[in-house]
């Protein structure tokens, strides 16, 4: 990176940082973390699995982080339990720099009344609505648009084309990717008795807790009263919907084009695969796995695991999954014994 200083550890340093057990010269230096493949001098590099050890030959990384359990090898080394975690707060040491403030640009907008250290980067043609309070070392990217009277933590890190409607609150070290939305109006409707629909009104907040990072183009709607939730720490991929008064737990995953309808709670450390569809008004407790593609319509106790459509625990869903691979042969097997039956009861008569 072009003017920024870089930074160099030892690999005594990076395993004390991991805890991790030293296999080689505590002062070698290394200055970067990277791919197997793509490693160099200088660098070190992960296996995360002892199989891929064989790809460790060819490449030119300095060091390796690997597992406990993997072989000796001749390259110098960290071994942890976790190489997967290691790996990602050494890269995160690389990659940190300090916070430079940046400032107003000239063709920012900004509203009355607004909260705004010294500390602070608003990038172009960003717009900041009345009275939004900043926290510190805040980035607004380029066309952040922000309404009136959101509150933002310190370290928040708004990418470009982001949208937080009026009102909508984030804690520390909320980091939210290009083209989200949150704090639209939820998408509720009462029906008259000639069919029209008429708008409910969305008076209710979107409240991001501490450490919650949201992906790309997903959308969270505001509360239709109180407030939709993110709770700390919970991870939220690119392309999902949550939908108004949805209460997403601590530390939880929800994987890309996640869906989840109005009212649903979940509890801590609740993992979604990919194209999840929840149903509204439901609870799920904490620690439940939801595999892909899944459409979940009852509540789940603590600790579930659950696939299919509609969801039925894990283990009970891969023999139903068995059976239907079947039906072919299931059903050729049927008509033959129909026609069987039918020989023998024209045998009768």
């Amino acid at each position: 990176m072009a003017g920024v200083e870089q930074t160099t550890k030892t690999l005594a340093e990076l395993a004390t940082l991991v805890g991790g057990e030293l296999a080689g010269p505590a002062e070698l230096a290394i200055s970067g973390l990277n791919d197997l493949a793509l490693a160099g001098a200088g660098e070190i590099t992960f296996v995360t699995d002892a199989r891929r050890l064989e790809g460790l030959a060819a490449s030119g990384a300095s060091a390796v982080i690997l597992p406990q359990v993997a072989a000796a090898c001749e390259r110098p080394a960290i071994r942890v339990r976790n190489p997967y975690l290691a790996a990602a707060i050494i890269h995160n040491l690389f990659l940190a720099r300090p916070f430079v403030a940046g400032g107003i640009h000239p063709t920012a907008v900004v509203g009355n009344g607004c909260r705004i250290p010294a500390a602070i980067t608003i990038g172009p043609h960003a717009v900041i609505g009345n009275g939004v309070q900043f926290g510190e070392r805040v980035t607004i990217g380029p066309g952040v648009v922000i309404g009136d009277e959101v509150v933002l933590g310190d370290d928040v890190l708004l990418h470009p084309n982001v949208t937080i409607v009026a009102r909508c609150v984030l804690g520390n070290r909320v980091i939210i990717h290009p083209g989200a939305v949150i704090g639209s109006d939820g998408f509720g409707y009462a029906t008259d008795e000639a069919g029209r629909h008429v708008k409910r009104p969305h008076v209710g907040i979107v409240e991001l807790e501490d450490d919650v990072e949201i992906g790309a183009n997903t959308c969270i709607d505001r509360g239709t009263f109180g407030k939709t939730s993110v709770k700390a720490g919970a991870k939220i991929d690119n392309l999902v919907q949550l939908a108004h008064n949805v209460e997403i737990g601590e530390h939880s995953f929800l994987v890309a084009q996640v869906g989840v309808a109005g009212s649903t709670k979940t509890g801590h450390h609740v993992v979604m695969g990919g194209q999840v569809g929840l149903a509204g008004h439901l609870a799920i407790g904490n620690g439940v796995m939801i595999a892909a593609k899944s459409g979940v319509h009852d509540d789940q106790p603590d600790g579930a695991i659950i696939a299919g459509i509609p969801a039925l625990p894990h283990k009970r869903w891969l023999r139903v999954s068995g059976a239907v691979a079947k039906l072919p042969e299931m059903v050729k097997e049927l008509r033959e014994l129909r026609r069987q039956l039918a020989e023998l009861l024209a045998g009768k008569n």
